[in-house]
């Protein structure tokens, strides 16, 4: 079982691209699926896409559902909200648009070792540095928010396994306060690592 963020090991070809192309790749398949998607049929054509990287990817769509999964109540709520300002048709593109969105990035996630992922981002802010920019302190706080994706997702789910079995419904009061809670400890946890390795 691989939970969100986690790298899926095999030996296709997305695998075996480098972690910066990637990435780069990543940002402009974003950028055009937010600009060209206007219509139904442009969704259509932009979903056959991103099925066809995960099939190249040798990812089958349980382990596409589990990164997609965490996300679905978020984008419940933008389409609620997206269908009471503006209209249904285009809350469904807003939705699609984000949920594509965030399948390409965990597609990216699932063939990338994140060592590798930080190495190439670290060398591609080499040049910052005659700037004065502290580029490893940029890739430390890249690992720690790669690492917190899936550590959330346990956390939820642990808060609801307990909230299951107290017996309790599900709410905003029930769910909501003790994951922040325990995600505000785990944020001190993580500082306190931070600052006993003389990290400020």
């Amino acid at each position: 079982m691989n939970p969100p963020g986690t790298y899926h090991p095999g030996h296709s070809p997305l695998h075996r691209l480098s972690p910066g192309i990637k990435l780069t790749g990543l940002a402009a398949a974003i950028l055009a699926i937010s600009l060209a998607v206007r219509s139904l049929s442009a969704l259509g054509i932009a979903a056959l896409a991103v099925a066809a990287l995960y099939a190249l990817a040798g990812i089958g769509p349980v382990i596409a559902w589990r990164q997609f999964r965490p996300t679905l109540w978020i984008l419940v709520f933008i389409f609620a909200f997206q269908s009471i300002v503006t209209d249904a048709r285009r809350a469904v593109l807003v939705c699609a648009i984000l949920a594509l969105s965030v399948l390409l990035a965990a597609v990216v996630t699932l063939t990338t070792r994140t060592t590798d992922m930080l190495d190439s981002v670290t060398r591609g802010l080499q040049p910052l540095r005659r700037f004065g920019v502290r580029t490893d302190l940029i890739a430390i706080a890249l690992a720690l928010t790669i690492r917190t994706i899936p550590l959330m997702v346990e956390i939820a789910g642990q808060v609801d396994e307990a909230r299951r079995a107290r017996g309790l419904r599900p709410g905003p009061r029930i769910l909501v306060a003790p994951i922040v809670l325990s995600a505000l400890r785990t944020a001190d946890g993580f500082a306190e690592s931070l600052s006993a390795r003389g990290l400020d």
